[in-house]
């Protein structure tokens, strides 16, 4: 077998050479304005994603080799483990998810970078320039400081394999997707920040840097929400969001990416919140790379980072760096990136998205305060205090039922300005519908403030969003009944915003889950014998019997369980715990989970222990109501995305190019 390590380390050095080479050749371009030399840099992105997925490769067959003479191999796989898992441990350990991410990166470039010279060459080199200079420092991280391909001198018999929490399917798409997303938000960083460099703005280059945030929030959401399902099938604790530090982080770029793109619109269709898409850009890139810092430098205790390192101060100085030059740049150019046309009634579509920016942003304050807090107090006290979701639950909550408001709203409003007589006639069934569910859920007993409002508004958004669907889908059926209409045509109209207003759907119907399942949830803990039964929330569960079976590197114990409601059997259910060789004294659940309908409720259940005659068992029950919503919400959600992303046929009017209301910069 060829030497693995050799051709690892030999091919992360060249790519490391590639990207200096890239860097000096771009930036030559920039100050030269040279554009052969950025097509050169373009070739240079290409090779240098050519020779780290190479670099990938040869550690994926490390793994599929079982090559315990590599370190990153031993440490993060074992005989026991399944191809799909073995091939997932890439991204187990700290220097392969780092490799992951340069990889992902140095694709997303090598596109980017040709999409840049296509649409405009005189900026292209300076973005060129920003994307190669995030590679050599994570190239350079890698080379130097953290790579995977270290050698033993004495390579085990076996290896230790992933962490047992890691045993699971999520793990071969969740970790990925979401590394995919924190990297993919350095690309529109650095189309934002060639606008800077360059001091000139143009309508197809802003185009182009939506486009690309689009993707990135598009893949933050998906690991935001493929997240909370693993946390929920599997840590056992009930619940899909802890306000975990390293789950609070990978929230950030993806609250300040949704208030961007909800300034982007503004920005084209009016001219206005110039500024605001600019920064909210850079800052979206300064909190994914923050969030790898938290994750990388172990700081901060939280069950997904890894251990401390010292890659960790290394990240602060980049996450230093980022936002001492963007914040430079951007306030050295914030005169000229003034919008030209002011925001002037309060009744207004553009005026909407400055108010979502502020809550969406304040939301951000707030989870980013709490998520640093414990290291403030450690410096200045000495002693670290931490935050839990109390805190969170008690600002945060009152911002997201606001933004609810404006989502039930202020879409339904006109631009620039809206009378009162239209503004009723636009959002009187909204209205209705929040009043109609707010007074039927009084009526009905509940008196908790909070999950009346927030249900109302939830009421409301799903009432205007059903009634704007309503009538683009009519238009599209008057296309589709032209004696020339084709199916497309009932989506043929602005895709953008159908789909806009799908995606506020799924949102409308994951917060309904949220509502139902934080507010109503019940739990209890039980011992059962054999033929025993706990009552919880109109539900009986009972113990039927305990077995257990032994497979290579794994012995598992299962509870059998039926439950039952009125006395009618509407489930069967086996919670197990699993005990993991060499990982024995961190055995992990494996949670069993029914939907009941037409309820709705999870029956949510984890054995905890059992006696070793296998004649009891004890058991954690729980009942959550509407959990099932999150994930329908989520699918509506990103079926909302593909009818925004789907390529259209039809040529959409083009955007004023404000730039020439307010030409360039300086």
């Amino acid at each position: 077998m060829p030497d693995l390590i050799d051709a690892g380390r030999l091919t992360l050095g060249v790519a490391f050479g590639i990207a200096v080479l890239q860097l000096v050749l771009a930036a030559s371009a920039a100050v030269r304005r040279v554009p052969e030399l950025a097509v050169s840099a373009r070739n240079a992105a290409a090779v240098q994603a050519s020779l780290l997925t190479i670099a990938v490769t040869t550690l994926s067959i490390g793994f599929l080799a079982r090559d315990f003479s590599i370190q990153f191999v031993a440490d993060h796989s074992s005989s026991a483990m399944p191809i799909g898992l073995t091939i997932a441990a890439l991204w187990g350990g700290q220097e392969g998810s780092l490799l992951f991410w340069t990889w992902s990166m140095s694709i997303f470039s090598a596109v980017a970078t040709r999409r840049m010279l296509t649409i405009d060459n005189g900026l292209a080199p300076h973005g060129i320039s920003v994307l190669s200079t995030f590679q050599v420092f994570f190239l350079g991280v890698l080379v130097f400081t953290s790579s995977p391909f270290q050698r033993l001198l004495i390579a085990p018999a076996e290896g230790r394999g992933l962490n047992p929490l890691l045993w699971d399917s999520g793990m071969q798409i969740h970790p990925p997707m979401l590394l995919t997303g924190y990297m993919s938000f350095g690309v529109p960083f650095a189309f934002a920040a060639a606008l800077l460099l360059a001091g000139r703005i143009t309508q197809p280059w802003l185009r182009e840097m939506r486009n690309w945030m689009f993707v990135a929030w598009a893949v933050q959401s998906a690991g935001l929400l493929l997240g909370a399902w693993w946390a929920y099938r599997v840590l056992g604790w009930g619940g899909y969001w802890g306000w975990d530090p390293v789950e609070n982080v990978a929230l950030l770029p993806w609250l300040v990416a949704t208030a961007y793109l909800h300034s982007a619109l503004a920005q084209e269709r009016r001219g206005q919140l110039r500024a605001w898409t600019i920064g909210l850009v850079l800052l979206s890139y300064a909190l994914a790379v923050f969030g790898t810092f938290v994750v990388r430098s172990g700081v901060l205790s939280s069950v997904h980072s890894f251990a401390l390192s010292d890659i960790g101060p290394l990240f602060f100085i980049f996450v230093a760096a980022l936002l001492v030059i963007s914040t430079t740049l951007f306030l050295y150019r914030l005169p000229q990136l003034r919008s030209p046309i002011p925001i002037t009634a309060i009744a207004s579509k553009e005026a909407g998205f400055l108010l979502n920016n502020l809550l969406l942003l304040s939301i951000a304050v707030t989870t980013f305060w709490g998520t640093i807090f414990p290291m403030i107090t450690e410096i200045f006290q000495g002693s670290r205090i931490t935050v839990g979701p109390p805190f969170y639950a008690q600002v945060n909550i009152p911002l997201l039922v606001a933004v609810l408001g404006l989502m039930a709203i202020w879409p339904l409003l006109a631009w620039r300005r809206t009378s009162l007589h239209a503004a009723w006639r636009s959002t009187r069934t909204p209205l209705i519908a929040a009043i109609a569910l707010s007074v039927t859920l009084m009526a009905l007993g509940m008196r908790n403030g909070i999950p009346i409002l927030s249900a109302s508004l939830v009421a409301a958004v799903v009432a205007g969003v059903s009634l704007e669907l309503g009538r683009s889908l009519h238009s599209g059926i008057r296309r589709r009944n032209h004696p020339d209409g084709r199916l497309s045509n009932l989506f043929a109209g602005d895709r953008r915003r159908l789909g806009s207003y799908v995606v506020h759907l799924g949102v409308a119907i994951f917060a309904l889950g949220v509502i139902g399942s934080a507010g109503f949830s019940q739990e209890t803990a039980a011992t059962l014998s054999r033929g025993e039964d706990v009552q919880i929330g109109g539900y009986s569960v009972a113990f039927e019997n305990l077995g257990s079976t032994v497979a290579p590197g794994l012995a598992t114990v299962t509870a059998d369980l039926t439950v039952t409601r009125n006395d009618e059997p509407i489930a069967k259910l086996s919670p197990a715990r699993r005990i993991h060789t060499g990982w024995e004294t961190q055995p992990t659940s494996d949670v069993a989970v029914s939907t009941s309908t037409p309820q709705l409720d999870d029956i949510y259940v984890v054995l905890s222990s059992w006696d070793t005659s296998g004649s009891s068992v004890s058991l954690r029950v729980l009942v959550k109501p509407l959990v099932i919503l999150l994930w329908i919400g989520g699918l509506v959600y990103f079926a909302g995305i593909l009818i925004v992303a789907w390529p259209s046929s039809h040529t959409r009017r083009p955007s004023t190019d404000f730039s020439a209301v307010k030409p360039g910069m300086p």
